[in-house]
């Protein structure tokens, strides 16, 4: 058995990374989830990007989930006449929403046409990643008047964002919905949500997946992409309406400055735990690595912090979608996570003093964890149909490997962004003793267990009902 790797690594698929051999090598390297961006592509392209990861993941005898990300709102600006143009500091240049022909110097048009009502004087505008600031001199009409306050090349298409958050745009949009049609027609695993602003965005999202998934019964988890201002103080309730978040640092930077980002990720990932959520770092966790075969020390304490403060993963944007060195990245960052865990203190004592769980499931999924660490158990397994009893085990550290063994495919798929979650699929029989039979000799055959090892096992009584676990037995492997 290779060395476990508890924190698992999001990876983006794109002109890099697309050739199935690199694909198949990265996914062996340690790639657990492949993010689709639909920020760029057709239906046509994703459906054939689903396919490949796919046919990967065989090839390397993993399963891997697939993540479709959604695009969100356009809050962009439009073309300029020659790509881009340079803004001096102290200069004057106008955002039109009325604007149809291609920008210059003085002025561009919008994408994003209300910005003229989200906006009033003395607003401070962010425009490409924060690069370029404008302070709003006034709106006249479709006009929003500016002065620029910081300097530099602005080119088309650059995103918008708006100081301390406020702008209107809906987190669904039309081209968001026929991409939701297109994830769940190659039954995407899981889909980000873009710039959500409170739990109603995540609610409607869920039913327009729900509904797309029907025909083919398949029901997706979804992320909420955290990067509007006006999501942190709506975070609780958010984290309730979706399955898991996504700390999207860049957008957010931008709106909320980017000292307050690490405080604001380590809040994030510690509510997401509490609340039995997961969680995935994002945003240029090894950005040098774009052009360079190895990361610089500050991207090495980054990953490791982000490792340490309890994600569930670790994201991968431009270094695997476009970036020179995709295999060299995963490896380098599966390495940092390995390293990272060996610090990791287990306080499960701490964790559950004080501590009710009013369902049986949930105290069984406990118990596991608590017999298991103070037993030494060789491994910690759970026959499951829904996940749910991998995931609260997930929620705590602990140095023992987790195994969860479903007969559905779909759920194999989703468990693959647990932390500490190892998912395989068997079939499992109505017996019970005859499933823990048949798990045994599973785990035997990978090598997970051997004669004489002592691991802790659940399941539920009738077998194959969702959120009927309700046994713990502690075995000793003939």
């Amino acid at each position: 058995m290779a060395v476990r790797r508890a924190t698992k690594i999001v990876a983006t698929l794109g002109p890099a990374s697309s050739d199935p051999a690199l694909l198949e090598q990265m996914i062996r390297a340690g790639v657990n989830v492949v993010r689709l961006n639909f920020s760029h592509g057709t239906a046509d392209d994703h459906v054939n990007r689903a396919s490949l990861v796919r046919e990967a993941a065989t090839r390397a005898g993993r399963e891997v989930a697939i993540m479709a990300d959604l695009q969100g709102p356009k809050i962009r600006v439009g073309k300029f006449a020659d790509g881009k143009v340079h803004l001096e500091s102290g200069t004057k240049f106008v955002l039109d929403a009325s604007r149809a022909e291609p920008g210059d110097h003085q002025g561009v048009g919008l994408d994003y046409k209300e910005l003229p009502r989200d906006v009033k004087a003395g607003d401070v505008l962010l425009l490409n990643d924060g690069l370029i600031v404008l302070t709003v001199d006034s709106v006249k009409g479709e006009q929003v008047r500016t002065t620029v306050k910081q300097g530099g090349e602005l080119s088309n298409n650059k995103g918008i964002n708006k100081m301390g958050g406020g702008l209107t745009a809906p987190a669904l949009t039309a081209k968001d919905m026929e991409d939701i049609r297109t994830a769940m027609s190659f039954r995407a695993d899981y889909v980000a949500v873009s710039f959500p602003k409170n739990a109603t965005d995540m609610e409607m999202a869920r039913q327009l997946c729900n509904v797309a998934g029907a025909e083919l019964r398949h029901r997706p988890g979804l992320i909420a992409k955290i990067e509007r201002a006006e999501a942190i103080p709506n975070l609780e309730s958010i984290l309730k309406a979706s399955d898991g978040i996504m700390v999207a640092r860049g957008d957010l930077a931008v709106e909320v400055g980017n000292a307050a980002v690490p405080a604001l990720q380590k809040r994030m990932i510690r509510m997401a735990r509490e609340c039995d959520k997961v969680v995935i770092t994002a945003t240029q966790m090894m950005e040098s690595m774009i052009m360079n075969p190895v990361p610089t020390r500050a991207e090495v304490s980054d990953v490791a912090n982000a490792v340490l403060d309890g994600t569930d993963a670790v994201m991968l944007s431009a270094e695997t979608a476009t970036g020179r060195y995709p295999l060299e990245t995963i490896v380098e960052m599966a390495n940092i996570c390995l390293e990272a865990e060996k610090a990791e203190e287990v306080k499960l004592d701490a964790d559950f003093s004080g501590k009710t769980f009013a369902r049986i499931d949930h105290s069984i999924a406990m118990g596991a964890l608590f017999t298991a660490y103070h037993l030494g158990c060789k491994a910690i397994v759970a026959l499951t149909d829904s996940g749910s009893t991998a995931l609260w085990m997930s929620r705590h550290r602990i140095h023992i490997p987790m195994y969860a063994l479903t007969p559905k495919l779909a759920t194999q798929r989703r468990m693959a962004l647990f932390r500490n979650v190892r998912p395989l699929l068997l079939d499992q029989s109505a017996d019970r003793d005859t499933a823990l039979g048949e798990a045994e000799a599973h785990l035997k055959k990978r090598g997970i267990v051997g004669s004489g090892d002592i691991y802790a096992i659940t399941c539920g009584e009738p077998m194959g009902a969702p959120g009927g676990t309700n046994m713990l037995k502690i075995v000793r492997a003939t």
